[in-house]
């Protein structure tokens, strides 16, 4: 190994020693008063929706993600002024509902957007590139959404108390949205039932913000130590806590490495991608009503 390499390396260890393990200047002196500690939240990662029952969400606070790219469509629509998403499990499930609000609501105010292996679907008006959602197609207008991984998601989380929906787009705002929640799991759509590493970074990333936010103490499952772990491993030190700003570019070379994002690719929709790996690009968390079923910005 060189000198500058060697130089590197401690220099990023160093830097992430000093985050890591900051002065304590708060603990007791020795022979102080105890102080009980509060008691820590629980934090889990299910790398995939098989892997957790709803039951098992009862009263929690869940964030599902799909970064490739259902989640990051939703709240580039929602940020482009939709009204409401109305997800469906199935494509007949999704014409029939559009055509029952077709026939209650103004003429051109639903939107029917989605896709199958990536696809965009016959008879559709959108698909599912996040950049197809602008203010001119979607603004004012409820959308009725289908897609492969991420609607199926959604329906595993009936019992929750709250769900959200995340994605590397608005990672910080979802964040702020849940770091004081007893109960947080992340839920990954994954890939046709198989893991998929774009979803469980954007879930690494989630915990290692919330627990170097500070103010909270928070008990992992083993899923979210290893999701966290790989986060962590992806980018040098500075970059990964976000001291530094992560460069999209970056970032999207991880995520075409991925399951998704090879698929993405090969259908030719490599911009989605990049759309998918703008890091806080937006403020806007989608949080799903689960009396009406209704997607709408938190």
């Amino acid at each position: 190994m060189g000198e500058k390499e060697k130089a590197r390396r401690l220099s990023n260890d160093t830097f992430a020693a000093i985050l890591l393990f900051p002065r304590c200047n708060n603990l007791p002196m020795m022979g102080a008063h105890k102080r009980s500690l509060p008691m820590p939240q629980i934090l889990n990662v299910h790398a995939l929706p098989s892997l957790v029952s709803p039951e098992e969400l009862a009263g929690g606070t869940v964030v599902v993600i799909d970064v490739l790219r259902a989640c990051t469509t939703v709240v580039c629509a929602l940020e482009a002024g939709a009204k409401e998403i109305a997800p469906c499990l199935e494509i007949d499930q999704a014409r029939e509902l559009a055509e029952t609000l077709t026939e209650t609501m103004p003429a051109g105010s639903v939107v029917l957007g989605g896709e199958r292996n990536g696809l965009p679907i016959d008879g559709f008006d959108l698909g599912n590139s996040p950049e197809e959602y602008a203010a001119d197609r979607v603004g004012g207008k409820t959308l009725v959404f289908t897609t492969t991984n991420g609607t199926r998601a959604l329906m595993q989380c009936g019992q929750a108390e709250r769900v959200l929906l995340g994605a590397f787009v608005n990672a910080s705002a979802v964040v702020e949205a849940i770091a004081d929640r007893p109960e947080i799991h992340l839920i990954c759509a994954g890939t046709r039932g198989q893991y998929t590493q774009e979803d469980t970074l954007l879930a690494g990333l989630l915990v290692d913000r919330l627990q170097r936010r500070g103010g909270m103490m928070y008990k992992l499952n083993a899923q979210a130590t290893v999701a966290q772990e790989n986060w962590l491993a992806a980018f040098a030190v500075p970059f990964a806590i976000g001291a530094l700003p992560l460069e999209s570019e970056k970032l999207a070379q991880h995520l075409r490495k991925s399951l998704g994002g090879k698929n993405v690719v090969a259908i030719g929709m490599d911009q989605d991608i990049v759309a998918a790996a703008q890091i806080d690009r937006f403020s806007t968390v989608p949080q799903l009503d689960l009396k009406t079923f209704r997607i709408r910005a938190r």
